[in-house]
């Protein structure tokens, strides 16, 4: 695990942890480091989850697809990134989204499960769980400001909502985004060629510029 120190230092579960300490702790949560091809489902839809992942390298999407194969991004993360909290700590049967790999990637899974077994400093054991709960609050943000773009009426409004956010977020008008066209339109859940037309329109209108994932807003009155 040591060429991981550093992701494995700046992911959200580890935060407050000594590295000497993090491998310590892996090791007694059965940590465990598997390999993905690109496109590669890593947790099938509605496939229990038996331990949290932790992106080691590459990218992964959380999706949900319907009966006709149309696709919903709900969540992207990256290296440090965590997927399946919820779904691994929940009581209730509910359908678990699919989780699939955009790149080759290396997982690490972790069974929090573990942790009233492990022998571990109650200090460790308690940053552990506070993480956790950071953590799963700060999806629950994601997912209700992700809301607030996708009730809006037309692909223009989810558009300006969502970009709008992502500049609050980074603190300027100008920012990259983690999505490509596709994965925005999926991410949206609107039509690629609409959003499209939308966003060479605002464009034309000086409301924005934009060249592949990086955007520029403009204030215009």
């Amino acid at each position: 695990m040591e060429e991981y120190f550093k992701v494995l230092s700046e992911c959200p579960v580890f935060k407050g942890i000594s590295p000497k300490d993090i491998c310590r702790v892996i090791k007694c949560l059965s940590g465990t480091k598997k390999a993905y091809k690109k496109n590669a489902f890593i947790f099938f839809p509605e496939e229990k989850i038996e331990g949290i992942g932790i992106v080691l390298k590459g990218s992964v999407s959380v999706i949900k697809e319907d009966f006709w194969g149309n696709r919903d991004i709900i969540d992207k993360t990256g290296a440090g990134g965590i997927f399946g909290e919820a779904f691994f700590f929940s009581r209730k049967k509910a359908a678990a989204p699919g989780v699939a790999a955009n790149e080759d990637c290396e997982i690490l899974f972790i069974n929090m499960n573990r942790l009233s077994e492990c022998n571990m400093t109650e200090e460790i054991r308690f940053t552990l769980i506070n993480n956790m709960l950071t953590i799963m609050a700060d999806k629950t943000i994601m997912l209700n400001q992700k809301i607030e773009h996708i009730v809006k009426r037309s692909t223009r409004e989810k558009l300006l909502s969502y970009l709008s956010a992502q500049s609050a977020i980074a603190g300027k008008n100008e920012f990259d985004i983690p999505f490509n066209r596709q994965e925005l339109a999926d991410f949206l859940s609107v039509d690629r060629s609409a959003m499209s037309n939308e966003l060479s329109k605002l464009r034309k209108e000086g409301m924005l510029k934009y060249k592949k994932n990086h955007f520029e807003l403009n204030n215009i009155k």
